[in-house]
């Protein structure tokens, strides 16, 4: 636990708790603070008193979690698949699939309110920019190189085949896990290969 959330009083730490269950399930917009008040079993003013609004209660929520404990061990975590060798940009991307879904299924409410509520506040993405984005696309930049120095990946601009790469993958997890989760979908290794392939088509250089 941070120095920060030991210094809570347990109404705070309740209404955050319940602030985090709401905000993940309903979205910010769509969460009263009254509902909040309600399933953290506390006066309404009482958010009111430690939080000021919705909106710093969502700042304490969210930021502190990216920038204190998010973002750590977010960049600890894929720099475990970012600093390993591999034969293959294939091999790298099918690891980094399945690095990132376990990731999330561990972490699934906090990374929901992140992903409803970033581009609605950009506050929160320029932290997630700042704490996260920044050393990530950096050690991903070498990666991409590599790859290409090899030959394996065409001869583009780097940062277009990180946000094409990552946001076929991105788009897989949250679709698969959290948008629709009881979509008809195959296994999960089919599916991550069919990923693997359609990004492998569009960046394997042509013969």
């Amino acid at each position: 636990m941070s120095k920060d959330n030991e210094k809570l009083t347990e109404k705070q730490r309740a209404i955050i708790d319940a602030a985090i269950e709401l905000f993940a399930e309903k979205g910010f917009a769509a969460t009263s603070t009254n509902e909040i008040a309600k399933k953290a079993e506390v006066a309404e003013g009482t958010i009111f008193k430690h939080f000021k609004s919705k909106k710093g209660l969502l700042m304490s929520v969210v930021s502190p979690m990216m920038v204190k404990l998010m973002a750590p061990f977010i960049k600890n975590d894929i720099n475990k698949v970012i600093d390993k060798e591999y034969d293959t940009f294939q091999e790298f991307i099918r690891e980094m699939i399945e690095n990132r879904t376990e990731f999330l299924k561990k972490n699934l409410p906090l990374l929901r309110i992140l992903i409803q509520e970033i581009p609605f506040h950009p506050e929160l993405k320029e932290q997630f920019i700042e704490h996260i984005g920044k050393d990530i696309f950096a050690k991903l930049i070498i990666v991409v190189e590599h790859f290409q120095a090899k030959g394996q990946i065409i001869d583009a601009d780097p940062y277009t085949i990180i946000r094409m790469v990552a946001g076929s993958i991105f788009a897989y997890i949250i679709a698969r896990h959290v948008v629709v989760p009881e979509g008809n979908w195959d296994r999960e290794e089919v599916e991550i290969e069919r990923i693997i392939e359609l990004i492998s088509n569009g960046i394997t250089p042509r013969e």
